[in-house]
């Protein structure tokens, strides 16, 4: 019998400011890590006013985490100190495998109207690949799937699969699914899910419902955080709904964390900081290719 899962948390992403003085909302993060493990973060940095994301983030440390930035207008400049540089661009997705450690920057430059659209996702690495080499994924729009499902819903495939379409992010231990979904008004998107999967969903435009039956009503920038099971059924309203979908096997394992950095252990974590007062933080002069 098909177990259809429920709505075990639901809350609207928070005001917050991060990096050198960027406005933007926390659906998720740092307060309760095993509730949406393995996912630790989601940041929605939406904003057309460019004095509130210009200043960027400076130059910073991770280690131990991924992490996925997904454009939808405007210009993201990145470097790190391992000589990586580019710009992703709207429906452009970065995925940065941190491990071992990567000092790097993100600078958004918005478009030419000033809008600067984006999502960042933080996952988390399991203990035996936490001192990996450090690798980057740029993604450009054009490999990144787009299907039209039965209904007309239309979704794009970050990673994951849906009807035997994959996205272009693979090998990942964790096994994410990270799908951008478009239905049309009033109409329904059934996807079936491995059961113990986590599996988070946020709404970036209109509104739907996200329990069985649709008796949920969720507009923009609520997340929520489902329970196991075998299917999601979501039903959009009259104006349509553009949501997120993250799925991923939960590691399971103890979580030490202090703003970029992320260990298994309190004494990796402060090996960690130590390493980078040191100047010994890096362990790799080149990425991964």
């Amino acid at each position: 019998m098909t177990q259809i899962r429920t709505i075990v948390e639901e809350s609207s992403a928070a005001p917050t400011m991060e990096g050198a003085g960027v406005y933007l909302r926390r659906a998720f993060g740092f307060d309760s890590p095993q509730a949406h493990d393995p996912f630790l973060l989601f940041d929605d940095f939406r904003s057309d006013t460019p004095e509130q994301y210009r200043k960027g983030f400076p130059w910073h440390p991770h280690r131990g985490i991924e992490t996925i930035t997904y454009v939808l207008k405007g210009d993201v400049e990145h470097g790190d100190s391992l000589g990586n540089k580019g710009v992703i661009s709207s429906g452009d997705v970065q995925w940065m495998t941190a491990g071992s450690g990567i000092i790097h920057q993100e600078m958004p430059k918005g478009d030419a109207d000033g809008a600067m659209h984006g999502f960042q996702l933080w996952l988390n690495l399991p203990a035996a690949e936490k001192m990996c080499r450090p690798r980057y994924r740029d993604i450009r729009s054009d490999a990144i799937p787009r299907i039209t499902l039965a209904g007309g819903a239309e979704c794009r495939i970050i990673c994951g699969e849906i009807n035997g379409v994959a996205g272009p992010v693979q090998g990942i231990s964790t096994e994410p699914q990270y799908f951008d979904i478009t239905l049309p008004p009033d109409t329904d998107f059934m996807y079936p899910t491995r059961f113990s999967d986590r599996a988070i969903a946020y709404v970036i435009a209109g509104s739907g419902g996200f329990s069985p039956g649709g008796s949920t009503v969720c507009v923009n920038r609520t997340v929520l955080l489902y329970s196991d099971g075998d299917e999601i059924q979501i039903r959009a309203g009259k104006e349509g709904l553009r949501f997120l979908l993250f799925l991923g096997k939960p590691l399971g394992e103890s979580i030490a964390w202090q703003g970029p950095i992320v260990m298994n252990t309190r004494e990796e974590l402060e090996l960690a900081f130590l390493e980078y007062r040191q100047g010994t933080f890096l362990k790799h002069k080149k990425p991964a290719v």
